[in-house]
Formats: C-alpha cells, sequence, structure tokens
C-alpha cells in the first residue's frame, strides 16, 4: 500500500510539471513608449548612482581639489596618494590592521551563517505550519521591522551584560541572531512552496529536519542569498564600539572611522582624502559580494510566486 501512494504522488508530480506552461504576456506598449520607459530609468540610475560616482571621484583628488567651492564632481587630476596614504597610517596603527580584519572576518562569518541557519529554522514551521500563537507570532516579526537599531540598543547592551559577553565579538554577533529581516523574507518566500512537495518527501521517508535542508533550503536558495547580503553588510559596517572596549578586539571598521575622523595621530590635514579613501574601501566589499550574488537578489524580488 505505501508503495502504490509513492508511486501515484510522483505520478502527480510528474504530470503538473509538464503540464505547467508559464503565461507570457505581451507588451502593449508602443516603440516609443518603450524609448521613453528607458530613458526615464536610465536617469533614475544614474541619480540614485550619483554619490557612488561623487565618492570615488571625491577619494582620487589631489589636496588643491579637495576643498574648491564649488565642489568639482569629476576629479581633474585623479591621483592614488589618498589610498597609499590610507595604507600607511593603517600600517602604523597600534593594533596591526590584520587583527582588526581578523574580528572583523570572524563577526560577518560566524555571524551571517548562525542567521541564516536560525532564521531558516524559525521561518519553516511560520510558514508551512499551524499552531497556536502562529498569527501573533507572525505580527510581531512585522512590528519589529519598524524599530531602529538604535531603539533596541539598550535592551541589547543589558541582555550582553546579563550574559557576561562585553567586551567580546559575540556582543556583537548575539544581537544579529535574533534579526528578523532575514527571518521575515524567508517566511515569505518559503509560503509560495508547493506542500505537494514535502508530502512527497514525507511518503518517501523523509523527516522534518531532511526536507528542511535538502528539500526546501535548495527552493529558497534566491531568499537567503539576499538576507545573507543584507547581514553581511550589517555586520560589515558595525563598529561595535558599545560593547567592546579592547582595542584589540575591536573590528575593521572601527579602525576605518576612527581614521575617517581625523582621531588617529598622523592624519594631520589630509584626513578629508582619506576619509573619502576609507569610505570606498568600505563600501566596495559589500558591493563586490553583491555583484557576486545579484542574481540571485534579483530572483528574489522579481518572483511571482509558485501554484500548485
Amino acid at each position: 500500500m505505501e508503495t502504490i501512494k509513492r508511486l501515484y504522488q510522483r505520478h502527480l508530480i510528474k504530470k503538473r510539471s509538464k503540464n505547467f506552461k508559464p503565461t507570457v504576456k505581451k507588451s502593449t506598449r508602443s516603440f516609443w513608449g518603450n524609448v521613453i520607459l528607458g530613458l526615464f530609468l536610465l536617469a533614475m540610475a544614474l541619480l540614485f548612482f550619483f554619490p557612488v560616482i561623487y565618492m570615488i571621484s571625491q577619494s582620487l583628488k589631489p589636496m588643491n581639489e579637495m576643498f574648491i567651492f564649488p565642489p568639482r564632481i569629476i576629479v581633474s587630476e585623479p591621483t592614488l596618494n589618498n589610498y597609499r596614504d590610507f595604507g600607511n597610517i593603517l600600517a602604523n596603527t597600534v593594533v596591526p590592521v590584520t587583527r582588526s580584519l581578523y574580528n572583523s572576518l570572524f563577526v560577518v562569518a560566524i555571524g551571517s551563517v548562525g542567521h541564516i541557519v536560525i532564521a531558516s529554522l524559525c521561518a519553516y514551521p511560520l510558514a508551512k505550519y499551524k499552531f497556536p500563537g502562529c498569527k501573533f507570532f507572525n505580527q510581531i516579526i512585522v512590528y519589529s521591522l519598524m524599530f531602529n537599531a538604535t531603539v533596541t540598543m539598550i535592551p541589547n547592551f543589558l541582555t550582553i551584560a546579563s550574559l557576561g559577553m562585553l567586551d567580546s565579538q559575540w556582543a556583537i554577533i548575539i544581537p544579529g541572531f535574533a534579526s528578523t529581516l532575514g527571518l521575515y523574507l524567508m517566511k515569505n518566500f518559503m509560503e509560495q512552496i508547493p506542500d505537494s512537495l514535502m508530502e512527497a518527501a514525507q511518503i518517501d521517508g523523509a523527516g522534518y529536519v531532511r526536507i528542511h535542508f535538502t528539500i526546501v533550503m535548495p527552493v529558497v536558495k534566491p531568499a537567503l542569498v539576499t538576507a545573507f547580503i543584507l547581514v553581511f553588510q550589517a555586520f560589515w559596517t558595525n563598529t561595535g564600539d558599545k560593547f567592546i572596549y579592547t582595542e584589540a578586539r575591536k573590528g575593521f571598521a572601527y579602525v576605518v572611522g576612527q581614521l575617517a575622523n581625523g582621531k588617529i595621530s598622523g592624519v594631520g590635514s589630509s584626513y578629508a582624502g582619506i576619509s573619502a579613501a576609507s569610505a570606498v574601501i568600505m563600501f566596495a566589499v559589500p558591493l563586490v559580494v553583491f555583484l557576486i550574488m545579484q542574481n540571485n537578489v534579483v530572483s528574489t524580488m522579481a518572483t511571482s510566486g509558485m501554484k500548485e
């Protein structure tokens, strides 16, 4: 009897996959409508990309162009002296820059992976099972997205202090585990998975843990990657100066922030160019991660949902 159920379920899945034909709607816009829309999107892209262009141009300006008024958008005599000075100052800091990089990479790796695992484990039952209090928890998750990180700073500090994790990297990692943005994103994506897919796995003898990691996780890969990028950026730019007091335990973002504000000795009057160079470096790392994984991000934002 069990064998007959398995064969019948597989037959239904194959039949649905063969009969599935995506509906493609033809565009009703005219040629000039497409041209106007393209020009509008190009103008909006340049508008949103302008701060990046100005930041890069500012980091390449020599000292004689740095304080010209009105400021020039495009540098006339580009130079890499700001980046060279940035590297020289980092090489002479009390704490080696490699130590700061290690601290940041440790926080980013543990925090991002841990957040993805915990958020996915929480999102799966909220999306696929009905239990007492399910709607209440979903509403709490939505309401939590409205709170700024500054509002939760004091409760987080009290929690971390009671756990004895102050002045350690775990003071940054543990609050990151509890971020609800990735949980909300993955929950909405998991709700689109057909229930018949998991029912077929249960008929084949798969347990809840196996279904989660071998079926659900690969299907929601775009949402996982999007959540990873958002959490990666949050951890990478987190200075942690409110929780960590020992210089040797602070991350790269804190060192760059101190240098950009001219608080590290030896910067002098050239801190403006070095500040621009440090901003480009801090921006480049999340940008590279996004460019590598952008296809999954587009799939998450543009998906129209899966239907049974």
